[in-house]
């Protein structure tokens, strides 16, 4: 028996209300909750000292070592993934002799989307170099100042070494994270690097990479696993990491919800985005900022690093042989707060002392 028109003219309204339904809970699932931006009436107060950039963002900072009017070497730290400006790692170990006897000032930012930094949605490699740039001005810092960057914020130095060479006393670089995609690399060495990682890891970057859009479903759907970095699991982490790990996890117990209070999308999420997309320079193609020795570029790498594949920081080396390769046996990706470690590192970025561990 023929399908009465009522009979078809209902079922074509139920598939439409479906279709309907589903885009909206599609919708919902990958669109982020909008950020609860400090200082709001859904955000967090403000505690930290703050510069109003020239778009209009806030940029959280923290002060420390000698007054920066004292300061003979004066530093810009950037921390790295899941982090805010209290986790400088080169301060947990540095002894207050060396910051004394040396002059060391060091200031350290929230990076857009953390702690109390404003979010960035149209944050870029290049973006924050500027900010930092404009960070430097406003605090008055001088016309050359040195940025230190630790794993993801070691991303951030290689943007200061490609829109701010001009700017820089030195640059140093710690276990800084890499892009598996960017083009210089062996695809051999990017490929094996890359499926050396957990399988969650993969996917997550993968998903960063290619479909930017899905990062924040990914990281919040509970169907499948998704990074095993954002989750803290202790199966990234290989022997020293094992032992460092409880001088990490100890250090942020203060302050960890500060961490993400304006939401893991601008935070995590973000990071990933940028961290792991399409760049738009090669950090393989940059020449050296300091061809008349007024400076140096220095890079550290432990050799049993669970996040950072050695062979790929081996390659940059070879690739940039103006930078100077320091690789530590042994040493996982948390070598920094290792005992006197932050002594060790500053003595031969700041006065050329071989780094002997």
């Amino acid at each position: 028996m023929a399908e009465s028109p009522t009979t078809s003219g209902m079922t074509r309204k139920i598939l439409v209300l479906f279709l309907i339904g589903l885009l909206a809970y599609v919708y919902q699932a990958i669109t982020p909750p909008p950020p609860k931006i400090c200082g709001s009436p859904d955000g967090n107060p403000i505690t930290a000292p703050r510069i109003k950039l020239s778009d209009g963002r806030n940029l959280a900072y923290k002060e420390q070592g000698v007054s920066k009017n004292e300061a003979k070497y004066k530093i810009v730290f950037i921390h790295g993934f899941d982090c805010c400006r209290h986790d400088v790692v080169i301060a947990s170990t540095l002894s207050h002799d060396v910051i004394e006897s040396l002059g060391i000032y060091i200031v350290s930012i929230d990076r857009p989307g953390y702690g109390e930094s404003d979010p960035h949605p149209q944050r870029t490699p290049k973006s924050l170099a500027l900010d930092i740039e404009e960070l430097a001005d406003q605090l008055e810092l001088g016309s050359k100042f040195y940025v230190v960057g630790f794993s993801m914020g070691g991303q951030v130095v290689w943007g200061c070494l490609k829109y701010i060479p001009h700017r820089l006393a030195g640059a140093a670089l710690l276990t800084p994270v890499v892009n598996y995609w960017w083009p210089s690399f062996p695809s051999n060495l990017s490929t094996k690097s890359y499926y050396d990682q957990l399988l969650p890891d993969q996917w997550t970057l993968r998903v960063a990479h290619y479909l930017p859009w899905l990062t924040y479903w990914w990281n919040t759907q509970k169907y499948f696993p998704s990074s095993s970095v954002a989750a803290h699991s202790p199966d990234i982490f290989k022997t020293q990491d094992r032992q460092l790990g409880p001088r990490f996890g100890g250090s942020q117990e203060k302050y960890r919800a500060q961490i993400r209070q304006q939401g893991e999308f601008e935070s995590l999420h973000r990071d990933a985005n940028i961290g792991f997309g399409t760049w738009e320079f090669d950090p393989m193609d940059l020449k050296n900022p300091f061809d008349k020795n007024e400076g140096s570029v220095h890079l550290w790498q432990g050799d049993e690093d669970g996040l950072v594949p050695v062979i790929l920081q081996r390659y940059i080396a070879q690739k940039l042989p103006w930078i100077q390769y320091h690789e530590i046996k042994g040493g996982g990706h948390l070598f920094p707060y290792a005992d006197g470690m932050g002594d060790k590192i500053i003595k031969t970025f700041l006065l050329g002392e071989k780094f002997e561990v």
